[in-house]
């Protein structure tokens, strides 16, 4: 079961900090985290604000007159983009697992950037998982208990046959208190390196 960003997805926080500067943000770095947003981009991401609210709050700490477009693509620019040997890897290993995405995304990512990037080899996003769990449809972020436990009920996963990849210790934290196997996915590091190194996982 794998995270996005940091470990499918390359993404940059200052890319996207830097672009709400321009926009005429004073704070951005207040509400963009490493691994956790607060404030109006949590909201988005844990499904308590649809798109347009959090158009209109973020729009609060901007000068007037900046459009709903400039505010999708500033957010946006958080994302770096999914290198192609990834999506290779991914349609290699779901030959011989089943492969699950569980990720603290949004829905005006998850519309544009992301799925742009996962039909890199012409297909979507849900050619290469069993199953996905996206933050702000299960009302719920990372590492909440509550958004695992959404895995494992949906797709009837067994925590102890479950690896879960992430790039955050506190997330990879979480999934152990639950009885998932985890492998942090450090910066600088390769998913499919790490599952290759794995004691007992049979990858060539």
């Amino acid at each position: 079961m794998f995270d996005l960003g940091g470990v499918i997805m390359e993404i940059r926080r200052q890319n996207c900090v830097e672009a709400f500067k321009k926009l005429g943000m004073e704070n951005p770095d207040d509400f963009l985290g490493e691994y956790r947003q607060s404030g109006p981009f949590a909201d988005i991401e844990s499904g308590a604000a649809t798109p347009a609210r959090f158009r209109d709050e973020i729009r609060r700490l901007l000068p007037p007159c900046v459009t709903d477009s400039q505010i999708d693509e500033a957010f946006g620019k958080f994302l770096v983009g999914i290198p192609i040997h990834r999506l290779e890897e991914l349609e290699e290993l779901k030959k011989h697992f089943s492969l699950y995405l569980l990720s603290n995304t949004n829905p005006i990512m998850w519309a544009d950037g992301i799925a742009r990037n996962f039909r890199q080899q012409g297909h979507d996003v849900d050619h290469y998982f069993k199953g996905i769990v996206r933050s702000y449809e299960a009302k719920v972020m990372k590492p909440d208990a509550k958004i695992f436990l959404e895995a494992e009920h949906r797709f009837g996963i067994k925590p102890s046959e479950t690896i879960f990849l992430d790039d955050s210790k506190t997330n990879c934290a979480a999934a152990e208190a639950l009885g998932f196997k985890t492998i942090h996915v450090a910066p600088g590091t390769e998913f499919m390196e790490l599952l290759r190194n794995y004691p007992g996982l049979d990858i060539r």
